[in-house]
């Protein structure tokens, strides 16, 4: 077992707390993507859902809890952000589509950073585990360094 000197304890702790805030990073990305496809299979859903009922009639949420029935004028015309604030008029079958894809890549991406969560937590745990290795032969180290403390024959 090799000897871990104080620089490299210090160093790898510097890391690991890096390695924390980079993770707790990753996690928050991991769940805005996850709340994204969310939202988007909802509209989804809500899209085809329209299509479907026949009368229009949707259950507008105002705010603060509060919802209203309202009735869609035309529920074939869908407004779609595509992004940097752009918003066009689709179909109601395009933008369930272009839905369909966006939730395919979002999808992807959560791959990757769960993928690359993953990574880093395994380095993490690594790192942990040579600082409590560390730690551990600091302790021993300190124990064969203080005398003996048994009582001796003459005690008897």
């Amino acid at each position: 077992m090799e000897q871990i000197d104080q620089r490299e304890m210090l160093t790898l702790e510097h890391y690991l707390k890096e390695y924390g805030q980079q993770a707790e990073i990753f996690a928050g990305q991991l769940e805005l993507l996850e709340n994204g496809r969310m939202e988007a299979l909802a509209a989804i859903e809500a899209l085809q859902g329209l299509l479907q009922s026949g009368d229009g009639t949707v259950l507008l949420q105002i705010g603060g809890g509060a919802s209203m029935r309202a009735q869609v004028l035309e529920p074939e015309k869908v407004l779609v952000n595509i992004g940097a604030d752009v918003i066009v008029e689709r179909s109601n079958k395009e933008a369930v589509e272009f839905l369909q894809d966006r939730v395919t890549e979002m999808a992807a991406s959560e791959k990757k950073v769960a993928e690359t969560l993953d990574r880093l937590r395994t380095q993490m745990n690594e790192i942990a585990r040579r600082i409590e290795q560390g730690y551990q032969q600091a302790v021993q180290a300190e124990r064969a360094a203080q005398p003996s403390s048994a009582p001796s024959d003459q005690d008897a």
